[in-house]
């Protein structure tokens, strides 16, 4: 197998999770700022022309996190980021899912309708006006996600899983980047501070 690895959160998230159970795959890095990701070879493998994607032996490429991170523990289920029973696996999908729809994606559009609109405004329909508002909706559900955490050690309770792979890595990409985060949001400061000092963090 080989990992079309690049810059950002989305490959960043799926390094950690193979990071985390220990998986080596070997990587080829495709250079998304100058546009490799948008060119016909690339486009032929991954017609999203997106990365991270992961070319199986049989030369079949799997797109999307979520996709690769299930596909990854199905093969390896050791250290389980989802779950060991349907319940535990409906359960880190629910707030996979919770994460990546109502955090990631405004905040990384936000992002990309904002700041990084230079970069992005030829490759995909682009929403200026949109930018502002995305990351504001981004920082509400922050703030309720803070909430939810209480008492909480991880996005599940005490399980370690896809959701806070998910989340750190797009906190961590974009809040540099221009996305607001409220320092009063006691839960997840704590919480950010326990992923980063995982090995995985640096993945």
């Amino acid at each position: 197998m080989k990992l079309y690895n690049s810059i950002g959160p989305n490959p960043h998230a799926v390094r950690m999770f193979m990071a985390e159970k220990g998986i080596e795959i070997s990587k080829e890095d495709v250079d998304i700022v100058a546009g490799k990701n948008r060119e016909p070879d690339y486009l032929a493998k991954n017609p999203q022309g997106t990365c991270p994607a992961l070319e199986l032996d049989d030369g079949t490429c799997i797109s999307e996190i979520t996709a690769i991170c299930e596909y990854l523990e199905e093969l390896h289920p050791e250290n389980p980021l989802l779950g060991t029973s349907p319940e535990e696996r409906a359960e880190a999908r629910m707030w996979a899912r919770r994460v990546d729809l109502y955090i990631c994606e405004p905040m990384g559009n936000g992002f990309r309708f904002g700041k990084g609109i230079k970069m992005f405004e030829n490759r995909i329909h682009t929403i200026p006006e949109a930018a502002e508002g995305l990351q504001a909706s981004a920082s509400d559900r922050l703030a309720w996600l803070d909430g939810q955490m209480e008492g909480r050690e991880w996005v599940c309770g005490d399980r370690f899983t896809l959701a806070d792979i998910l989340l750190y890595a797009n906190i961590e990409c974009f809040v540099p980047l221009g996305q607001p985060l409220d320092p009063a949001l006691g839960n997840i400061a704590a919480w950010r501070e326990r992923v980063g000092a995982r090995a995985s963090a640096k993945a």
